[in-house]
């Protein structure tokens, strides 16, 4: 397998990836940010009930701020994410072979052996390649030919890389 193609100097194409790579890592928050919110919510009516209530009620309001404030956390960052990756927008290329996946961007250029990829998540847009428990690297399918995508997605699911979402 020999699979090649370009990376063109799209402004928005880093922030794709930053959002790929950081809605992995981010969306607990949202999870605990959810179940803050609903324990708070709950408490707070609850404890309107009873004589106490009134003295826990600072405890309930604050569970459901911080509930809200973490399931807002995420798309924050993933905005700042996209806004500030824009002015990294360089070409590059992938260069993808039995051994390893070589990227240029610019003038840096990097590769991960295929021994080294401990799985790959499939989203809509790309693979999310992980070494280790980390998420290293994304390949982007659309830029991709159909022919080279479905060689290499069943390169990956050969080598039982392969997750799908």
């Amino acid at each position: 397998m020999h699979i090649r193609f370009d990376v063109p100097a799209d402004p928005a194409y880093p922030g794709r990836v930053a959002a790929a790579l950081s809605s992995v890592r981010l969306r607990k928050y949202g999870y605990i940010g959810a179940v803050l919110t609903a324990v708070g919510a709950i408490g707070l009516a609850v404890s309107r009930g009873f004589a106490w209530g009134e003295q826990m009620s600072p405890l309930w309001m604050a569970m459901v701020v911080g509930g809200l404030l973490s399931m807002l956390y995420w798309p924050w960052v993933r905005l700042r994410a996209r806004r500030r990756s824009s002015r990294y927008a360089v070409e590059g290329a992938y260069d993808i072979t039995d051994d390893n996946i070589m990227m240029r961007s610019g003038l840096e250029s990097g590769g991960i052996a295929w021994d080294g990829v401990a799985q790959v998540k499939d989203t809509p847009e790309f693979w999310i390649v992980y070494v280790g428990r980390m998420p290293a690297t994304v390949i982007p399918r659309r830029l991709m030919s159909a022919e080279d995508a479905e060689t290499l997605r069943a390169y990956m699911a050969r080598r039982g890389l392969l997750q799908l979402r």
